[in-house]
């Protein structure tokens, strides 16, 4: 089985897959606290072969001392997005409790002084992102061994996965010409901030409007970027919800929030990049302006995730 640890970025070189690293699994130097020698059945490139077969004969394992750790060192820096380790599936979870994932560009301390992103204590974890070359797993412990049979390391493509999703909104405004102010719109890749240009969403003022994008499969989440309006009416993205999940309940109001739009926060014609607080994973991306009378006008939505 995988546990996965997560975290979330912007940015970087790997692919969401769940086998296998998606990049220079080969290429990766691996090392671990304890020598070559003394781990000859267990060594370091076991635990990034892109093997599933968590065969314990085939897994990386220090020997029993102080403070084990093991190390992968990527091409160059990234922002780390997800960890994943893999363990026999009847044997070993507890080699690897208490744990803590060091991320950063240091080798001192054999990179376990690097900002530490959190120990693990659960099945998933998820903190805040942090950019590094190397990724360590290490046991503050004495006496203990470490034992890892696969270790996935992912970061983000700086990919909008809002360009092949299909968007859609409360209404359209009336009376403007054939496909003015579509939801679609807003995810044609065109910052264009000008509602004449024919590159902004545009609804009906009425209550609660929203616009929803479906990725077309799960994603985690860790950014929306938004761009506002820039030719008049700046101030129509005030209080803006955004929203991550899967759930279509109440058009996706009701899945987890992702950013709100604080009172002036959006300039007009700027796009900012709203940071979920933590990874979400979801289908959907809703963009709600809740109150009476409100209209939701969008000149380019984009998501990042994994």
């Amino acid at each position: 089985m995988h546990d996965r640890f997560v975290c979330r970025g912007h940015y970087g070189a790997y692919k969401r897959t769940w086998a296998t690293l998606s990049y220079w699994p080969l290429e990766k130097k691996r090392e671990n606290s304890t020598t070559q020698e003394s781990v000859t059945s267990y060594v370091a490139t076991y635990a990034v072969d892109g093997k599933n077969d968590l065969n314990d004969q085939m897994c990386a394992c220090t020997k029993s001392e102080t403070h084990p750790w093991l190390r992968v060192e990527l091409p160059r820096k990234y922002v780390v997005v997800r960890v994943a380790i893999g363990y026999p599936e009847n044997c070993c979870q507890t080699s690897f409790t208490g744990a803590q994932i060091h991320v950063g560009n240091s080798l001192k301390n054999n990179g376990n002084d690097n900002p530490m992103v959190n120990a693990m204590r659960k099945v998933e974890y998820s903190f805040q992102p942090v950019k590094g070359r190397y990724v360590n797993v290490m046991l503050p412990t004495e006496n203990k061994y470490l034992l890892i049979c696969e270790l996935e390391v992912y970061a983000i493509d700086k990919v909008n996965l809002a360009l092949k999703g299909r968007a859609t909104q409360s209404s359209l405004k009336k009376g403007d010409s054939a496909g003015f102010g579509l939801a679609q719109h807003a995810i044609d890749g065109n910052r264009n901030p000008d509602l004449n240009k024919g590159s902004c969403s545009h609804t009906e003022q009425e209550k609660d409007p929203w616009w929803r994008i479906d990725l077309l499969g799960k994603h985690f989440i860790t950014s929306v970027s938004l761009t506002n309006r820039g030719d008049c009416c700046a101030n129509r993205l005030n209080g803006t919800v955004i929203h991550v999940g899967n759930s279509l309940k109440s058009e996706g109001q009701k899945n987890k929030s992702c950013g709100l739009l604080a009172l002036s926060s959006l300039c007009a014609g700027q796009t900012k990049t709203f940071f979920c607080r933590r990874l979400i994973e979801g289908r959907y991306v809703t963009i709600v302006v809740p109150g009476e009378n409100r209209i939701l006008t969008l000149c380019e939505v984009e998501v990042y995730g994994v």
